[in-house]
C-alpha cells in the first residue's frame, strides 16, 4: 500500500529544513522546533493539520515581528519548491492578515504561489475582505506570470477541494466571473485548466449561469471552447439537455430512441467486496446520420443505511455513423478506495447514452467470508 500523503513531512524532511532556516538564521532551536512537532499527537494528524502545525511552530521559533520572518523564508524559498512547502503561504495566511500587513502579505502570496501554490493562503483573506482581496486577484489575473494567473482563479473556485468553501461565491459568483473573464483565452493550460475547474465549481450551484456564459463565449478561441466542455462536464454527466445541446451531443426526437437495440451483461453476478466483475455492453445506433454520443454505465451503490448513490463511469464519448454497432467490455474492481466503501447488497448497474438509460443488470455484492471488506 502506498504511503500517505502526510508522510511526507517526516523527521528528516523537517531536519534538512532546519537546516536551511539555520543558515540564515543562526538563532533557530533545531531541536526544539523539530520537538515541538514530532510529539504524540503528531502520528494522528492528517496532511493539513501536520501543515498547520508546522506554520505555528515556526511562528513560535522564528522572530516575533512579521517582516523579519519573511525575510527569512525569502532568503531561502528558491530551495524550498513544490508542495510539501505550502506552509509557506500558509504562514502568510495566520500571521499576516493584519491590515498593516496587507501589502506584504500579498507581495508573499504572489512570490510563494510560484513556488509553490498560495491557492489556500488566499481564502482567508477573501473571506474577511472580499472586495479587496478580489481587487487584488483581478491584478493577479492580468501578471506575466502563469502561477500567479492561476492563483487568481484557483483561489476563489467556491469549492476548491481541500479548501474551505467560500460561501460568498457559492451564493454570488459574478466576482469569480470577473476573474474569469480576463483568463478566458490564457495561453497557458496550466491556468486554463483552473478557470475549467472554477467553472465546474460555479455550474453546480448555479447551472443556468454558467450555460448562460458558455453560449457567450463558445467560438471565442479554441482555449475558451476547451474551457468551456471541461467548465460544464458536470452538466453534460448530469444530462442536462440544453449542455448537450451546446456541445452537440445527439438528443431523443419525439421519443425515439438513439439506439435500436442494446444490451449490459455483467459477469459474475455476485461476488465479494474486493473482487472484480465484467461489464459487456452492445448497442446499435439508429439509421440515419452520423451523431456524437456519450456512453456511461452507471451504477446505484448501496450506501450505509441501504440508501442508494449512483456514480457514472465514462466508456466512450464520439462521434459515431447512424446504424453503427458499438460493443466493448470494461473490467470494475469493487474494492474499497479512499474515496468509495462498498457495502453489501443488491447493486443495479445501467447503460446509459447521451444520458439516457437503455439497458441494465443487477450484481448481488457480499461481504468477505471474514465479514469484513478485503
Amino acid at each position: 500500500m502506498a504511503e500517505p500523503l502526510k508522510a511526507m513531512y517526516n523527521e528528516d524532511f523537517l531536519r534538512q529544513f532546519c537546516k536551511k532556516i539555520y543558515v540564515v538564521y543562526s538563532d533557530f532551536d533545531i531541536e526544539g522546533f523539530i520537538g515541538s512537532l514530532l510529539d504524540n499527537t503528531w502520528d494522528g494528524l492528517a496532511l493539513k493539520a501536520r501543515m498547520r502545525k508546522i506554520t505555528e511552530s515556526l511562528g513560535r521559533f522564528l522572530p516575533a515581528k512579521y517582516e523579519e520572518v519573511l525575510g527569512i523564508l525569502y532568503a531561502i524559498d528558491e530551495e524550498c519548491i513544490g508542495f510539501p512547502y505550502l506552509f509557506f503561504p500558509d504562514f502568510v495566511a495566520v500571521y499576516g492578515q493584519a491590515e498593516e500587513h496587507w501589502e506584504l502579505s500579498m507581495e508573499a502570496l504572489e512570490r510563494f504561489t510560484i513556488k509553490s501554490s498560495s491557492e489556500f493562503a488566499v481564502r482567508p483573506f477573501i473571506m474577511r475582505n472580499p472586495e479587496k482581496m478580489m481587487r487584488q486577484m483581478v491584478k493577479w489575473a492580468q501578471h506575466p506570470n502563469e502561477h500567479v494567473r492561476r492563483l487568481a482563479s484557483e483561489g476563489c473556485r467556491p469549492r476548491l477541494p481541500w479548501g474551505e468553501a467560500l460561501s460568498v461565491f457559492k451564493r454570488d459568483p459574478s466576482p469569480v466571473l470577473q476573474i474569469l473573464e480576463l483568463l478566458k483565452t490564457d495561453p497557458s493550460l496550466y491556468v486554463r485548466k483552473s478557470v475549467a475547474n472554477n467553472l465546474n465549481d460555479i455550474a453546480k450551484d448555479h447551472p443556468s449561469v454558467v450555460l448562460e456564459i458558455a453560449c457567450l463565449w463558445k467560438g471565442v478561441h479554441s482555449y475558451t471552447d476547451w474551457i468551456l466542455r471541461q467548465g460544464c462536464r458536470t452538466l453534460i454527466r448530469k444530462a442536462d439537455p440544453e449542455a448537450l445541446a451546446l456541445f452537440g451531443y445527439a438528443q431523443m426526437e419525439s421519443g425515439a430512441s438513439l439506439t435500436t437495440s442494446a444490451s449490459l451483461l455483467v459477469e459474475p453476478q455476485a461476488l465479494m467486496i474486493g473482487e472484480s466483475s465484467e461489464l459487456r455492453y452492445q448497442l446499435c445506433i439508429r439509421e440515419g446520420e452520423a451523431i456524437h454520443v456519450r456512453i456511461e454505465y452507471g451504477i446505484d451503490f448501496v450506501k450505509a443505511g441501504g440508501r442508494l448513490s449512483r456514480k457514472l463511469f465514462l466508456l466512450s464519448d464520439k462521434t459515431v455513423p447512424g446504424g453503427a454497432e458499438l460493443s466493448a467490455t470494461r473490467r470494475h474492481h469493487w474494492a474499497d478506495l479512499t474515496t468509495r466503501r462498498h457495502y453489501p447488497g443488491e447493486h443495479k448497474i445501467v447503460l446509459l447514452i447521451n444520458g439516457q438509460e437503455i439497458a441494465d443488470a443487477m450484481l448481488k455484492l457480499s461481504a468477505n467470508s471474514k465479514g469484513n471488506n478485503i
